[in-house]
C-alpha cells in the first residue's frame, strides 16, 4: 500500500489538529473526507465560525461533515470507504459500529505516554502533577477511552520553562512525526501493536471552568503546576481587588512561611513575591481582567502600592 492509494479519513477539531492535517496533505497522502465537531458560536457577537480543522479541509476542497452526534450519524462514511480513520483531538468517543468500519481500524494519537493520563487533559495534568517526562502516543482505537493497542510511543521531555501552551506544540511536532514515520508501516502489516497494561492506567477529567480558580491553599509545587498547566490557555485566576488577575507563569521561591497566605510580600523591581501555604512564589506573567498580558514589573508600575495587599 503506497500513501496515495490510502484512502484516509481525518477526525480533529481544534488548533493543535490543523497541522497534522496539513503534515499529511503536504506528505501526499489520500485524505478523502474530514469529520469535526459542528461550528460554535464565538466572540461578542456570537458569530459562528468554522472549527480550525474545517478551515484547512476546506482549503483543500477536502469534504468536510459535522455530526453533532457521530455515534448516532455516520453513514457518510460509506460512500467515503476509508482504509483507515486518524483522529487527533476530535472531541467526541466512536462507537464500535464505526471502530470496525474501516479496513485498518481507527488510530488515535494521544498526549500521554499510555496508559498514564487517559482522558481529557493529558497534557494540562503532566504539567499540574510536575511530571518532567510526557509523549505522544499512537495508538489502535478501541471503543473504551485510551484503552486501545500501542503502535508506538514518542517520548516528549517537559522542561521547566514549559507551560500548556509550549507543551502542546511539541505534542504536535510529536503527533506528525509518529504518523509520516509509522503509518504506511502499520498498514502494510510491519508493525504488531501491544496492549495496554490495564492495571497502571491512570485517569485524567476534562479541566472545567471552575478549575480555572487557583488554589492558594495547595502547596507551592502543585499550585506552580496547576499555573503552568493553565497557561496561556484559559489562564489560572486570583481574586484582586474583585477583578480576575490571570497568573501566567510563576516559580517556586523558597518554602518559609512568615505571612498570611495571600499577601503580597514583596513588590519591586527585584520581584513580585507571594505567600503560598508552605513557601513564596515570584510571579513572572499576569494578566489583570480587561487589560494586556504583561510581565510582574509592568504591573507592578500600574499598581504602586502593593506590598502587603493580598490576592485570593
Amino acid at each position: 500500500m503506497e500513501k496515495e492509494q490510502l484512502r484516509i479519513v481525518f477526525m480533529g477539531t481544534p488548533e493543535i489538529a490543523t497541522q497534522t492535517l496539513t503534515t499529511l496533505l503536504d506528505s501526499h497522502f489520500n485524505v478523502v473526507g474530514v469529520v469535526t465537531q459542528p461550528d460554535k458560536q464565538t466572540g461578542r457577537n456570537r458569530k459562528i465560525e468554522n472549527t480550525p480543522v474545517k478551515t484547512v479541509a476546506l482549503s483543500h476542497s477536502i469534504p468536510v461533515f459535522q455530526p453533532v452526534k457521530i455515534r448516532d450519524d455516520f453513514t457518510f462514511l460509506n460512500e467515503l470507504k476509508p482504509d483507515i480513520i486518524i483522529t487527533f483531538s476530535y472531541g467526541q468517543i466512536l462507537p464500535q459500529a464505526l471502530l470496525d468500519l474501516p479496513r485498518y481500524g481507527c488510530l488515535n494519537l494521544h498526549g500521554s505516554i499510555l496508559p498514564k493520563y487517559r482522558g481529557a487533559s493529558p497534557v494540562q495534568t503532566a504539567l499540574i502533577n510536575g511530571d518532567t517526562l510526557s509523549g505522544m502516543t499512537l495508538m489502535k482505537m478501541a471503543a473504551k477511552m485510551d484503552t486501545g493497542d500501542i503502535i508506538k510511543i514518542d517520548e516528549i521531555r517537559i522542561e521547566e520553562t514549559d507551560n500548556a501552551t509550549s507543551l502542546f506544540s511539541k505534542m504536535q511536532k510529536s503527533a506528525d512525526k509518529l504518523l509520516l514515520e509509522n503509518l504506511l508501516d502499520y498498514c502494510n502489516g510491519k508493525i504488531t501493536p501491544v496492549k495496554q497494561n490495564d492495571e497502571e492506567a491512570t485517569y485524567c477529567h476534562l479541566i472545567k471552568q471552575d478549575s480555572e480558580k487557583l488554589n492558594l491553599s495547595l502547596p507551592v509545587n502543585q499550585l506552580v503546576g496547576w499555573i503552568r498547566g493553565l497557561s496561556f490557555e484559559p489562564g489560572g485566576y486570583l481574586m484582586f481587588e474583585d477583578r480576575k488577575l490571570k497568573i501566567l507563569a510563576a516559580k517556586v521561591v523558597d518554602y518559609t512561611v512568615f505571612y498570611p497566605i495571600g499577601m503580597i510580600i514583596q513588590a519591586d523591581k527585584n520581584g513580585l513575591l507571594i505567600q503560598g501555604s508552605d513557601g513564596t512564589i515570584s510571579i513572572e506573567l499576569l494578566q489583570l481582567e480587561g487589560k494586556k498580558r504583561m510581565d510582574y514589573k509592568s504591573f507592578i508600575n500600574g499598581h504602586p502600592h502593593l506590598l502587603h495587599r493580598f490576592v485570593q
